[in-house]
């Protein structure tokens, strides 16, 4: 009943954008952090962007800074990831998480196993 689904992923050739959202149903993110993550084969699940529950404060990590940009329409109780410029390294699941917005900042160690999640999408990138 308390769902985060996330849609957007398909194929894209290098250079190329996509624009992932993490919707949400059964509650309201209007007073969650989230956190959009990936897991590519053979690799650790990594954070890749946060936002808190305002908007007001995002990170990202190193790899996607510049070509990634996070945001959230709380009145649409979605969250999106637009992905600029993506590489072949960027190939991975990506998932969305919420957690309870615990502070100022939004760091990725906070969404943990009892955060919500979502399926995942998948994001190819190719030529």
């Amino acid at each position: 009943q308390l769902q985060l689904v996330e849609s957007g992923g398909g194929l894209v050739q290098p250079g190329g954008s996509l624009k992932l959202s993490c919707a949400a149903s059964g509650f309201t993110l209007d007073y969650y952090n989230i956190g959009w993550f990936r897991q590519a084969p053979g690799k650790e699940r990594e954070g890749v962007s946060c936002i808190v529950s305002s908007g007001g404060s995002t990170n990202y990590a190193d790899s996607v800074k510049g070509r990634f940009t996070i945001s959230r329409d709380n009145a649409k109780n979605t969250v999106y990831l637009q992905m600029n410029s993506l590489k072949p390294e960027d190939t991975a699941v990506y998932y969305c998480a919420a957690d309870t917005n615990i502070g100022r900042y939004c760091r990725f160690r906070e969404f943990t196993v009892d955060s919500y999640w979502g399926q995942g999408t998948q994001v190819t990138v190719s030529s």
